[in-house]
C-alpha cells in the first residue's frame, strides 16, 4: 500500500456487481485503494451497496477500502464501516451537522477520516476543519451516478484546497472523484489532487491493470511522482 505519491483508486461502482471478487483481483497488483461508493437512495437518487458487501470485500481483497458514503445521517452509519476495517471513510459535508465530531469518531474507531464536498458546495467554509481529516474528497461531477462527464471548473476547489494544505503544512490527501480518465487526470493532478477515483476508465477497459498503470503515469508526470 502506498502512503506517498499518486494514489489510484478504482471505483467498484463501474465493475460487474455479480463479480466483485474478480473485479478486486483484476486490479490487486496495480491499484492503491479500492473505492466503494455507498449510496442510500436518499442523499443521492441511487442505491448501491452497504455494510454486508463491504464486509465481504474486506475478506476478498488486501487492498485498502476507500468507502465514500453518499448517505443521509452519516453520524449513524459511518463508524460501522470503520469497524469493518475500511481504510478510509469519507462522508459528505452536506449531510453532517458536526463534521469534526464525526471525523474524530472515525479516527477513534481506527480508520482515516475523509470529508467529501459535492459539486455545488463551496469549499471555503470547511478549510479550517481540514486538520481534523486525512482525506478531502472533491467531486468533479454531481454525486450519485457513475459515468458522468468531468467538470474542469470544479478544479478551482482542488487548487484552493492544495493552497490550504501547503500553507498549513497539513498531511491530507486531496482526492478527486468523477470523470477521471486518460484525458482528465493530468489536469486534476496539476490542480493539486494526489488521489484519483477512476471507475469506467479502469473497469471499462479491456485491461484494467494496464489502465491503472497508464493513469498513474499521466498523473505522476505532472506531479513529479
Amino acid at each position: 500500500m502506498r502512503t506517498t505519491g499518486t494514489v489510484i483508486a478504482p471505483s467498484l461502482l463501474a465493475a460487474d456487481f455479480a463479480r466483485l471478487a474478480e473485479a478486486c483481483s483484476a486490479v490487486s497488483e496495480d491499484a492503491d485503494w479500492l473505492h466503494v461508493d455507498v449510496m442510500d437512495n436518499h442523499f443521492v437518487p441511487n442505491l448501491t451497496i452497504g455494510t454486508p458487501v463491504v464486509k465481504s470485500l474486506k475478506a476478498a481483497t488486501d487492498l485498502p477500502l476507500d468507502c465514500h458514503l453518499m448517505i443521509t445521517d452519516p453520524k449513524r452509519w459511518a463508524v460501522g464501516y470503520a469497524e469493518l476495517g475500511a481504510y478510509n471513510v469519507s462522508f459528505h459535508a452536506e449531510a453532517c451537522d458536526d463534521p469534526v465530531g464525526l471525523a474524530r469518531d472515525l479516527r477513534a474507531a481506527g480508520t482515516k477520516a475523509g470529508l467529501a464536498i459535492d459539486r455545488d458546495t463551496l469549499i471555503e467554509p470547511y478549510l479550517d476543519m481540514l486538520p481534523e481529516f486525512d482525506t478531502l474528497l472533491i467531486m468533479t461531477i454531481k454525486a450519485g451516478f457513475g459515468g458522468q462527464a468531468f467538470m474542469p471548473e470544479l478544479l478551482d476547489k482542488v487548487r484552493t484546497a492544495r493552497n490550504a494544505v501547503e500553507s498549513g503544512h497539513l498531511e491530507l490527501r486531496i482526492e478527486v472523484d468523477g470523470g477521471i480518465a486518460d484525458d482528465t487526470i493530468a489536469a486534476a493532478a496539476e490542480a493539486g489532487a494526489d488521489a484519483f477515483v477512476a471507475g469506467t476508465a479502469v473497469y471499462g477497459a479491456a485491461d484494467p491493470a494496464a489502465a491503472i498503470q497508464r493513469l498513474r503515469a499521466l498523473a505522476a508526470h505532472v506531479g513529479g511522482d
